[in-house]
C-alpha cells in the first residue's frame, strides 16, 4: 500500500509531490459544480411549488398535474440538473480522500454507473407518467 507521498528512497522529493497539490485541471470541476449549484436554485423552487401542488392529489390529479409539458420537461431538468451535481460532488471527495489509486478507480466507475443507472429510472419514470402507459 505504497502511497504518491511516501519516501519510499527511490523519488526525488519532487517526484513524491508533483500531481498532488492544486494545479489547473481542478478548476473547470469547481466551476461545473458551481454552475450545477446555481442551476438547482430555481430548480429545487420550483420543485418545492411542485410537491405542494401534488399534496393530497389523487393519481390521475398527480398525472395531469406532471404530464403538463412544462412541469415534465422541468421535473427532467431538476432530474439532470440534481444528478450531476451529485456526481461531482462525490468526484471531489472520492478524488480528495481515497489515496489509493485503484480504490479510487473502482469507486468513481462504481459511483458514475449507480448515478448514471439512477438518473435514467427517474427520468423514466417522469416520461412512463407523463405519457401513460
Amino acid at each position: 500500500m505504497s502511497r504518491k507521498w511516501e519516501d519510499n528512497g527511490y523519488k526525488t522529493p519532487m517526484a513524491r509531490v508533483r500531481g498532488l497539490g492544486s494545479s489547473r485541471s481542478a478548476v473547470p470541476g469547481w466551476v461545473r459544480l458551481r454552475m450545477t449549484a446555481i442551476a438547482n436554485v430555481p430548480l429545487v423552487a420550483w420543485f418545492v411549488w411542485f410537491a405542494v401542488q401534488s399534496i393530497g392529489a389523487s393519481h390521475a390529479e398527480f398525472t395531469a398535474l406532471l404530464g403538463h409539458p412544462v412541469n415534465a420537461v422541468m421535473m427532467i431538468l431538476f432530474i439532470v440538473s440534481v444528478f450531476w451535481h451529485a456526481v461531482l460532488g462525490s468526484r471531489e471527495i472520492v478524488e480528495d480522500y481515497i489515496h489509493l489509486e485503484w480504490f479510487k478507480a473502482v469507486k468513481l466507475i462504481g459511483m458514475y454507473l449507480f448515478f448514471f443507472a439512477a438518473a435514467v429510472t427517474a427520468i423514466f419514470c417522469v416520461l412512463k407518467v407523463t405519457f401513460g402507459g
